[in-house]
């Protein structure tokens, strides 16, 4: 493998970051929206709340196919279609005239949405290695981090001069200017010899023997609840925001500006102890803040009746530093046990992390959204698991008699 130069590094980096962004952009713009589409759309909260979940569904379901196709036909082309797609779905959800069209292009959305994210990751990986890897994949994720936060906001300046579908046109535009820098800079990194053929029982079977990996499913899921303790709140920021903190539709930031600096600087510490710090360590550390943060918050909520800035929020950023503390980490290792098939490895965690952010979108949130303490509850058990997913991991690694042997490039990662 070639050194990269620093300008296709920077590069390389922006254009990741770009295509990690929309997607979770299109998640939370319309958060502020909420009530204006439950008054046209004569709909309950739950209801439009699925605008939400099944966005999630659907991009869990296509992420199955997005890595694998990218093993087969290449990245570029699988990016390139997938950000156009989605730029063709939020010009439709802006011209829904009803909820039902709304939630169908909402699903196309997130079925193209994946592309982007879950390729990005597969592409990382094909040109760099070790604490290279990690390095530019926390950058990424620090600079991606902004659209959350930056989204409920700017949907919520959205709506002070104009209408929802405005929202949606605005998500058009800047997939559209993701899809034009993607066409003139993106490389392929997936070259011809190294693809998978095109066969469907191939990559049926190359997925089903991702996703039968025990370490594989434990470091996935171990990411995910560590995650979903935050995406918990992420989900039910209309509530939070409007109705626990008495705030209103132009003041989203006060929740997500916290939790998205936290995003960041997870990212940047992992980024900066690449190499300086051990992998495990680093995660070590990354669970004990998460636990923290969850312990704080539900006992922070349990002693008061009603909750107030800055408070209510601090706990939020301590668990978005971990993630991002975390997450880089537990996804070179998953993609470096699958070095011939990254694609893939890339669509299964998509897969299984989408599917719970999914479940919690559809029926966790919608059930607890307006109970703070439960909310904080479900929190702290998500960390629980996901702590023990992570002690289980490490356990099974140093019962592994292999682990004592020189590494396989073929096998498990053996960096946690």
């Amino acid at each position: 493998m070639t050194q990269p130069t620093r300008a296709f590094l920077w590069r390389l980096m922006l254009l990741l970051a770009g295509l990690s962004m929309f997607g979770p952009f299109a998640i939370d713009t319309i958060f502020p929206a909420f009530p204006e589409l439950r008054a046209q759309f004569s709909a309950s909260h739950a209801a439009v709340q699925q605008t939400i979940s099944v966005y999630l569904l659907a991009y869990a379901a296509m992420s199955v196919l997005h890595g694998p196709l990218s093993d087969a036909l290449g990245r570029r082309p699988v990016i390139l279609t997938g950000v156009a797609v989605f730029v063709l779905a939020s010009i439709g959800a802006a011209l829904s005239p009803s909820l039902f069209w709304l939630l169908f292009f909402r699903a196309i959305q997130g079925m193209s949405a994946g592309a982007g994210l879950i390729v990005g990751r597969a592409l990382i990986r094909d040109c760099l290695e070790g604490e290279q890897a990690q390095r530019l994949m926390a950058q990424a994720a620090m600079i991606f981090s902004i659209a959350p936060a930056l989204a409920p906001i700017v949907g919520g300046w959205i709506l002070g001069w104009s209408d929802w579908p405005a929202i949606f046109w605005l998500m058009a535009l800047f997939a559209f200017l993701v899809l034009l820098s993607c066409f003139i800079w993106l490389p392929e990194t997936h070259p011809p010899q190294a693809r998978m053929a095109l066969r469907l029982d191939r990559l049926t079977r190359s997925s089903v023997s991702v996703l039968r990996n025990r370490r594989f499913l434990m470091l996935s899921m171990a990411a995910s609840f560590n995650f979903g303790a935050l995406f918990l709140y992420i989900l039910s920021a209309p509530i939070v925001v409007l109705e626990f903190l008495h705030l209103n539709q132009q003041q989203f930031g006060w929740l997500f500006v916290p939790i998205v600096s936290g995003l960041m600087l997870g990212s940047f510490l992992s980024s900066r102890m690449a190499g300086k710090v051990s992998e495990a360590a680093t995660a070590r550390l990354g669970f004990a803040l998460s636990a923290f943060a969850v312990v704080v918050n539900l006992a922070y909520n349990l002693a008061v009746d009603e909750v107030h800035l800055p408070w209510a929020v601090l706990p939020m950023s301590l668990i978005a530093c971990s993630v991002g503390l975390i997450l880089p980490l537990l996804t070179i290792a998953m993609l470096d046990m699958y070095p011939r098939r990254r694609g893939t490895a890339a669509s299964m965690q998509a897969l299984t992390g989408l599917s719970f952010n999914a479940f919690l979108a559809g029926i966790v949130a919608p059930l607890l959204a307006q109970h703070r303490i439960g909310l904080a509850i479900a929190a702290f058990a998500a960390c629980a698991v996901a702590i023990v997913l992570w002690w289980r991991y490490r356990a099974g690694m140093r019962r592994d008699p292999l682990r004592q042997r020189k590494p396989q490039p073929l096998d498990d990662a053996q960096r946690l």
